[in-house]
């Protein structure tokens, strides 16, 4: 008779992680790692839904999750990528000895793109808690040059980590201003917006780094998108408010482009009160950040996810199979559950 550790469920799984039996729930993980492939994916994707509903539970039985990162099996690693994305949003901390992993997938160029991406996204969340543990030089470097060559859904996390690196410590890219400001045009509205939400931060702290590189900045004022102007704005209100030697120019135009004036509308109330901030800053109180914290890393760190729900969320579709919610130009699979449009 097999009395070989057998897959669980995932609600046993879950009830095993409740009680503490964390050698039953790792010995279970090892044996599925043993199994056929359909085992693999069937049981992989019952974790994946367990990690969402108590993400913090996965904390001692993550390292053994480690191997399915490498599966051979391509949906087998982008769910276990997902699964690693859910846990480094709450437990960023649970997630930082698996930084090398997560690197690893990211740095493989014959990876799965989506798996890349979301290895990206999960090293983000790492970054904004723990950047020392994610700010290695090769890292950074994929990161940055990933921006140039990688498909459009890797590009936006790639750009969300940097973004999250930014806000966790300004210092690690602001010698790469010039890399960033590079790729302020990308034909995808979340890479503009996560590159400019990183300058700003940027210029939080180091005003004259950005203050080198306005032109492809000054660009983004006449962006579609009300975030990125609003974004590019700030940056420029920090830069008046500044000693930096930087001709500032007219952001007033960010708003001059707009034919309505929804006050209800929350992208056009972004960029009013940004542009408000940029223009304020010749006053008496030039010195003083911006209502809402406008001009702050907490302000930036409160708001972006937000403004990304934002971005997202208008003129979407839902997924049929998993009612996940997806924008209107977004890709041929689903994120969530990987099923077609």
């Amino acid at each position: 008779m097999d009395d070989s550790p057998q897959p669980l469920p995932a609600d046993q799984f879950d009830a095993l992680l409740e009680d503490d039996s964390h050698e039953e729930a790792v010995a279970s993980l090892e044996w599925v790692a043993t199994a056929d492939a359909e085992t693999r994916k069937t049981a992989l994707r019952a974790l994946r839904t367990g990690a969402e509903t108590n993400p913090g539970g996965f904390k001692p039985v993550l390292s053994a999750l480690t191997p399915f990162l490498t599966d051979e099996e391509r949906s087998v690693r982008l769910t276990t990528a997902k699964l690693f994305v859910t846990a480094a949003e709450t437990e960023p901390e649970a997630v930082s000895s698996l930084v090398p992993a997560l690197a690893a997938r990211l740095a493989d160029e014959d990876e799965f793109y989506y798996v890349r991406a979301r290895s990206a996204e999960a090293l983000g969340y790492v970054a904004l808690e723990e950047p020392d543990t994610v700010a290695s030089p090769e890292v950074l470097a994929d990161l940055r040059i990933g921006l140039s060559f990688d498909e459009p859904e890797v590009r936006e996390k790639l750009a969300k980590a940097l973004e999250y690196l930014a806000l966790a410590d300004q210092r690690r890219l602001r010698y790469h201003v010039s890399d960033l400001t590079r790729h302020l045009d990308d034909s995808n509205e979340l890479v503009r917006y996560h590159l400019c939400t990183a300058l700003v931060a940027i210029g939080c702290a180091y005003p004259d780094a950005v203050s080198e590189r306005t032109a492809a900045l000054a660009d983004r004022l006449d962006d579609e998108s009300h975030f990125v102007r609003g974004r590019a704005a700030e940056a420029f209100g920090l830069l008046a408010r500044s000693d930096s030697a930087v001709s500032v120019p007219d952001v007033t135009r960010a708003v001059e482009s707009d034919v309505s004036s929804n006050a209800d509308d929350e992208g056009e109330r972004f960029l009013r009160d940004r542009v408000r901030f940029a223009t304020d800053a010749s006053g008496e109180e030039s010195t003083d950040t911006g209502s809402g914290g406008i001009g702050t890393i907490e302000g930036i760190r409160d708001r972006t996810d937000e403004v990304v729900d934002a971005i997202t969320s208008p003129d979407g579709d839902e997924c049929p199979h998993c009612g996940q919610s997806l924008p209107k130009a977004g890709p041929p699979i689903c994120p969530r559950c990987g099923g077609p449009r």
